[in-house]
């Protein structure tokens, strides 16, 4: 009789475990099928940090944690944090190894998100045709694309891309209290920016022109060294701008080599507005600076 019972026992829990296996493969996708988005009617953000090839600033950690707060905060966003560059594709996303090969891992593609804050630098490693969707992302498509402090030293033999947010940098100063000057108080959060900021601030270079962003930041060439401004004799030197590719929207901070910056209030409320006019929530003006 015991050994009956324990039989039946045994039994049951089969069944149990069987029923249960049953239940968690009707729930799941089918291959090639994606689940269900939780987000759904939400703008989505993609912030990419990947520093393989590049410099591996200190305040990166930080900035991320910062990007996705406001977000959340705000309620204008939600922000999907990755530290690779896998997610930079039109192509579905599935799995590898005996384990998930060929079936979908729950990751999203580009045509998931309306808009990708870069953070990366260096080379990176994407292929020609991740660079080509990229591109297609913000130039066809009309998503947006934030630019953070290192993205104009990201991509940097990729002609196109300095193209699509303005040029690259040709050097940078050190950390120092430094003068600027919000050339466009009008555009979303700019008014309430300081006059000195303590951060790293670069000079550009090919291919930027004068003439070629619409300057919301720039350093105030009255109170730079003569060493500093023989770096730029036209003494142009903008920190952040705007400016449309194709259909879509880019934005451009070099702000935030130190941590502290993602702290401070007026500069929090500058990104956040910068981030909700490129994913369309807000409009402005940006019309390209004046040629010289």
């Amino acid at each position: 009789m015991i050994k009956l019972k324990m039989m039946l026992a045994a039994l049951m829990t089969a069944t149990a475990v069987w029923a249960g296996a049953g239940l968690a493969a009707a729930q799941a996708p089918a291959p090639g099928q994606a689940m269900a988005d939780p987000y759904a009617g939400q703008k989505k953000l993609l912030v990419i940090a990947d520093v393989q090839t590049g410099f591996h600033h200190d305040s990166i950690n930080h900035a991320m944690a910062v990007i996705e707060q406001m977000g959340r905060e705000s309620g204008a966003y939600v922000a999907f944090l990755r530290t690779d560059s896998q997610l930079i594709t039109r192509e579905p996303i599935l799995g590898t190894g005996t384990r998930y090969e060929g079936r979908p891992v729950n990751a999203r593609n580009l045509n998931y998100f309306d808009a990708v804050f870069l953070l990366s630098s260096g080379s990176g490693n994407l292929s020609d045709q991740q660079k080509a969707d990229l591109l297609a992302f913000v130039k066809e498509d009309g998503k947006g694309f934030i630019g953070g402090h290192a993205a104009t030293i990201a991509f940097y033999d990729w002609p196109d891309y300095g193209e699509m947010i303005g040029g690259f940098m040709a050097g940078e100063y050190r950390v120092e209290p430094t003068g600027v000057i919000v050339q466009d108080p009008s555009f979303p959060g700019a008014a309430g920016l300081p006059t000195t900021i303590t951060d790293q601030f670069p000079y550009m270079g090919a291919p930027y022109v004068k003439g070629g962003v619409h300057t919301i930041l720039r350093l105030d060439p009255s109170r730079l060294t003569p060493e500093q401004l023989a770096r730029r004799p036209d003494g142009d030197f903008p920190v952040a701008w705007a400016k449309t590719y194709g259909k879509g929207r880019v934005f451009v901070s070099s702000l935030g080599h130190v941590e502290q910056i993602w702290d401070d209030p007026a500069v929090r409320t500058f990104h956040l507005e910068g981030i909700r006019w490129a994913l369309g929530l807000t409009d402005a003006d940006v019309t390209p600076d004046a040629p010289q």
